[in-house]
């Protein structure tokens, strides 16, 4: 299905970066993976192994390591962008003081930053200049790096304001393994992506208390009515809920092992706080920011987000997370089509 061999430059070498270079390196593209870990770079050359966070996983031979950002971006058109959604501004900063040609950046990153409240594609245009900045593409889905490291059928979206540049990425990566749809929804495709995280944590919460599946499937379906709510208000297609962005990376976030959100979660309703929480897991839990800044966003917009709130009381105000959910389940009573209806009235 490739076309066209390119040089590729994926920043952020973590399990997600590694997996999605080595589809791009099974589709017999050059692909240079970028991190800030000298010791890390040097076993991805040398062993093709990158063991702290795809163990047991044998990289292709296409793949380069860098821990030069310069040398990385020598003649490439284009990026993957794989890092925290905290990093994005300081790594976007050392992009553009050594980039030679205009970039298509592929943004994998799921959240929203805090405070400003911009979805990832919104901090890209606000920190580049536009004479480097070519076009923003945005990928997404249900895709646990594990899995994809080990060449099981994934499923991704990709969306962006230019659908050729969609399609250009679309091209790029789909292979037997890894089926690419494009979607023009790109502020519904980020922020299905982002909010997942949050409802992932809650997941793992219900989890860690013990309260079962019918708690999980209660939390996971409401949760997608919070995510769908929000994200119409700022401007997305209900419909993208339904899909790959939404409900498929709603369902493999909430009920897998491979989910850092949900273990981190699961920690929680086990009676850890989340200093312990963070400690424990070692790496970024995007879910913690995320659920900060929908918070926000919620009565940024008059939303009503009851699992985002109860969230943010147990993470920012130190309430029991037991208490938390026993609230939750003695909301007032309302209907559920209802609630249905006035999301889709809201695109009238």
């Amino acid at each position: 299905m490739v076309k066209v061999k390119e040089s590729i430059a994926v920043i952020g070498a973590g399990s997600w970066g590694t997996a999605l270079a080595m589809v791009l390196a099974d589709n017999h593209h050059d692909v240079r993976l970028w991190g800030h870990n000298e010791k890390q770079i040097d076993e991805i050359n040398l062993e093709h192994t990158n063991n702290k966070y795809l163990p047991g996983i044998e990289l292709p031979k296409g793949i380069k390591g860098y821990s030069s950002m310069e040398e990385a971006l020598i003649g490439i058109e284009t990026i993957i962008l794989a890092v925290p959604t905290k990093a994005y501004r300081e790594v976007l900063g050392k992009i553009e003081a050594v980039h030679e040609n205009p970039l298509t950046i592929v943004h994998v990153s799921k959240g929203i930053e805090p405070d400003s409240l911009l979805r990832i594609s919104e901090m890209i245009e606000e920190v580049s200049s536009p004479e480097w900045l070519k076009d923003i593409v945005v990928l997404s889905g249900p895709s646990h790096a594990e899995e994809v490291s080990k060449r099981h059928p994934t499923t991704v979206a990709v969306s962006s304001k230019n659908m050729k540049a969609a399609e250009k990425v679309q091209d790029l990566f789909i292979n037997h393994s890894f089926r690419v749809y494009t979607n023009p929804d790109i502020v519904g495709v980020e922020i299905g992506g982002a909010l997942k995280n949050i409802i992932a944590l809650a997941a793992g919460i219900t989890d860690g208390l013990g309260y079962g599946d019918n708690a999980k499937a209660a939390l996971i379906t409401r949760g997608l009515a919070e995510i769908s709510r929000l994200g119409v208000a700022m401007g997305a297609n209900p419909l993208t809920f339904s899909g790959l962005a939404g409900i498929g990376d709603l369902i493999v976030t909430c009920t897998s092992v491979h989910s850092r959100n949900w273990r981190a979660g699961n920690l929680l309703g086990k009676g850890q706080n989340l200093e312990e929480v963070l400690d424990n897991m070692g790496m970024v839990v995007e879910g913690v920011r995320t659920t900060k800044a929908a918070y926000q966003l919620a009565h940024k917009y008059d939303v009503n987000m009851p699992i985002t709130e109860a969230l943010y009381r147990v993470l920012f105000n130190g309430e029991e997370v037991k208490k938390a959910v026993d609230l939750l389940m003695n909301r007032s009573k309302t209907n559920e089509m209802e609630e249905l209806f006035n999301i889709l009235d809201s695109r009238q």
